[in-house]
């Protein structure tokens, strides 16, 4: 499973953050860009840096030299071309490293800083994963409609709830599966017979949790199938309105190769055929309605 982002967190962010799971799974275990978060990277001193250093006493010695012999106007111009080489070089050493690595970096101060709103997939334990997958399954089948981005349904009240929605069963079943986990270990260890009454109440707690969370992605599924049913039917309208279309061009067929009778009252079937499937598709529809205010309460 990928990672699951807060709806609240800025689009652009939310999509670096997705596609990036396995480094956000590094960088939970303690790995970082190679120092960038302490800004301790120092310059590295090249061959030409080390080369300049060790010309130095050669250079001076040559001018004092030079200083002291009737050539002295050409050890001014050695002094003033080492110089200029001299400040060029400390200003290239002072210039901030070039960041060697700006994507993972990108990606490192991001999940720094929104911390706490996204979760991967070791957050959750087997159990939690398969209940988050049938919540994303649902949200995923609502909001992939073709009714709801023809607006039959309410696709702005879709677009805003139903990430909200994933979101809190996930975090819901990232609490779940760290007590689960913890619970599991104690368990592990042995435990004092003294102390197994004292865990009941905290295994009913565990379940009693679970059960209403599994309650959220079943009022999720019942929107989902209801939607799933106004697709159909949304569907066959769209494709019954498009042979009814055609049907004058079929009566004057009939008409004219003289073969109309019984064919001529099958044609017109369809006609009924498009208003029950219209009634379909409003019944479809409002039960969707209806099931999407029960989720909203």
């Amino acid at each position: 499973m990928g990672v699951v982002v807060d709806p609240s967190v800025p689009a652009e962010v939310a999509g670096l953050l997705r596609v990036n799971a396995s480094l956000l799974s590094r960088m939970r275990a303690g790995w970082s860009p190679h120092d960038s978060s302490c800004g301790s990277r120092r310059p590295r001193r090249g061959p030409s840096s080390t080369l300049l250093l060790a010309a130095t006493p050669v250079v001076i010695a040559l001018m004092a030299v030079l200083l002291d012999s009737p050539f002295a106007p050409a050890g001014f111009v050695l002094l003033g071309t080492f110089v200029f080489v001299v400040l060029v070089k400390i200003a290239s050493m002072s210039e901030p490293p070039e960041d060697e690595r700006p994507h993972e970096r990108q990606v490192y101060e991001q999940a720094r800083w929104y911390d706490g709103r996204y979760l991967l997939g070791e957050d959750f334990d087997q159990e939690a994963r398969l209940v988050l997958g049938r919540a994303q399954r649902a949200v995923g089948a609502v909001l992939r409609s073709h009714v709801n981005a023809e607006g039959l349904l309410d696709d702005a009240g879709n677009a805003v709830m139903l990430p909200a929605q994933e979101w809190e069963i996930a975090r819901l079943l990232a609490k779940l599966s760290a007590l689960r986990r913890e619970h599991r270990e104690l368990r592990e260890r042995g435990l004092a017979p003294e102390v197994a009454p004292v865990l009941q109440p905290l295994e009913r707690a565990l379940s009693a949790s679970e059960a209403a969370v599994v309650a959220r992605v079943e009022a999720l599924e019942r929107y989902a199938d209801h939607v799933r049913e106004a697709e159909r039917a949304y569907h066959a309208h769209a494709q019954i309105e498009e042979l009814r279309t055609r049907l004058p061009r079929y009566e004057e067929l009939l008409a004219e190769s003289g073969a109309d009778g019984l064919a001529l009252a099958e044609l017109e079937k369809l006609a009924g055929d498009a208003d029950t499937l219209e009634r379909t598709l409003r019944h479809s529809v409002e039960s969707a309605h209806v099931a999407f205010r029960h989720l909203e309460s």
